[in-house]
């Protein structure tokens, strides 16, 4: 059988509030590999299993990187997740609960897709990646 890995990166957003009294986000990426072998998920992923076992159906998650940034209405936050992966997260606005952002994921500088996400504060939003190495690995 042959072993399928799939990596992603999944975008949390979190409502904070701004000194300027401007509404802020503060957006933390992890780049996540997933597989259908069956072992052990990452410790550092463990709050977030559930969910991508639920959306993803795969076995086991690997952490590949993360990084965290904020961003006011109208402005960018450029997130480096590891392995040359970035998120630009702009917030274009905040209501209630609701937090609409457009999302550009890039792998060393070719962007691999572009989405609009409203999220709640604190509930992840994930988002798949094209396939890449021999086959059988995806990023």
């Amino acid at each position: 059988m042959k072993l399928k890995i799939l990596t992603f990166a999944f975008a949390l957003l979190a409502l904070t509030t701004a000194a300027s009294a401007a509404d802020t986000i503060q957006a933390r990426g992890i780049l996540v590999g997933a597989s259908n072998e069956k072992r052990e998920s990452d410790k550092q992923l463990a709050q977030y299993v559930p969910t991508l076992r639920r959306v993803l159906r795969f076995e086991s998650y690997r952490y590949l990187g993360s990084g965290s940034g904020r961003a006011a209405e109208g402005n960018a936050a450029s997130i480096s997740i590891g392995q040359g992966h970035q998120l630009v997260v702009e917030l274009e606005g905040i209501k209630g609960d609701q937090i609409r952002a457009s999302v550009q994921w890039n792998d060393n500088g070719r962007t691999l897709m572009r989405t609009v996400l409203v999220l709640r504060r604190g509930v992840p939003a994930v988002l798949g990646g094209p396939a890449r190495g021999g086959g059988d690995e995806v990023l």
